[in-house]
């Protein structure tokens, strides 16, 4: 199923980047360009990357000038990760263009990518959560209730999994069609950002 295909691929993308846990790091992708399995690696490398921005931005002692440039890579990383979306999105539109969508066809409230964007997220709350569940130098509590919490992420694992395989059985089956609307992100944009606007 696409779902475990996936999260098996960003899985390799969480381990790999922890092998040197480091946010300026190289990124090199070990799959063809025009694949799919390009595009998950990718995407889930910007969720981890940004990730651990979200971390280092939240240290109470970090310089402003500092925390200033890393919200700019976040800014960049969040656009970068719609980004992604879209092209995920776009390999779902062109696999199924010819499927003859019948009459009584639905849409769904979201995408299949923007429902993968999820999983690569869970994916790293799990990744996470399993640390911090067996991490050596916490309390017994510390660790039972951050089971309980993976616990609770593997069984969401298991629904939004089953979720997105049936949304993409569902579309193959012309049950439900894609119609995917582009994020149109202004605050990006100098011409209708106000405040960039007026920088021009």
């Amino acid at each position: 199923m696409f779902s475990n295909f996936a999260f098996t691929i960003f899985n390799e993308s969480i381990d790999n980047y922890h092998l040197k846990d480091d946010v300026y790091q190289d990124f090199t992708n070990p799959y063809p360009a025009d694949s799919i399995e390009h595009l998950l690696y990718r995407k889930n490398w910007i969720d981890t990357v940004q990730w651990h921005y979200e971390d280092i931005i939240r240290n109470p002692e970090i310089d402003p000038k500092d925390a200033l440039v890393l919200k700019r890579k976040i800014d960049a990383s969040n656009q970068d990760r719609t980004d992604l979306v879209e092209y995920i999105d776009s390999y779902f539109l062109n696999k199924y263009q010819s499927v003859q969508v019948k009459s009584e066809a639905t849409i769904n409230t979201e995408s299949p990518a923007w429902a993968i964007d999820r999983l690569s997220i869970l994916a790293l709350k799990i990744y996470h959560m399993k640390e911090e569940a067996s991490r050596i130098d916490a309390s017994e509590e510390h660790k039972a209730k951050c089971q309980s919490k993976l616990d609770i992420l593997l069984e969401q694992k298991k629904d939004l999994s089953q979720a997105i395989d049936q949304l993409i059985l569902d579309i193959e089956n012309g049950n439900k069609y894609m119609k995917v609307y582009k994020q149109m992100k202004m605050y990006n944009d100098e011409e209708l950002n106000p405040i960039l606007r007026g920088k021009k």
